[in-house]
């Protein structure tokens, strides 16, 4: 777990935003986020980790397409996704729409990623339904997944 939270998901996400093991500054970029957060609670510390998880929980994808060949032809399969890996996804999809905003700093990229993000909307709850939406245009190839 993390040092200043608590949190075993907060000390993943850091692991995660590190670059090239500098985990200092990837710890700096998540606890601006949080403190982002933090202040705009009201000051309220749970209240900001609560809204951090609810946004992360709301990136979780419940299914995905994958790829499988069958006879000559390649169909996107959909299929469940793994708990752990939806939170890996739910954590990269985070992170990349967070980099690709256009605010001042990384730390308030990813806060402010996060306030969308629990309110249903940013790039990364995008790019969540998109998944979801390719999976449901695939459904009549679910019967290959054996």
């Amino acid at each position: 777990v993390d040092p200043r939270f608590g949190s075993a998901m907060v000390q993943k996400l850091i692991n995660i935003v590190m670059d090239d093991g500098k985990k200092n500054v990837a710890r700096e970029i998540v606890y601006d986020a949080i403190d982002l957060l933090i202040k705009k609670s009201q000051g309220d510390k749970n209240k900001a980790l609560d809204l951090f998880y609810k946004g992360f929980e709301q990136l979780i994808p419940l299914v995905e397409v994958r790829p499988r060949r069958v006879g000559g032809s390649v169909y996107q399969i959909p299929m469940e996704v793994n708990q752990d890996r939806g939170r890996a996804l739910a954590m990269r999809w985070l992170i990349e729409a967070a980099a690709a905003r256009s605010d001042k700093t990384m730390g308030i990229r990813l806060a402010y990623e996060l306030m969308e993000a629990s309110e249903g909307r940013g790039g990364a709850i995008k790019k969540k339904l998109d998944v979801h939406r390719m999976a449901e245009a695939n459904r009549a190839f679910s019967h290959y997944a054996w």
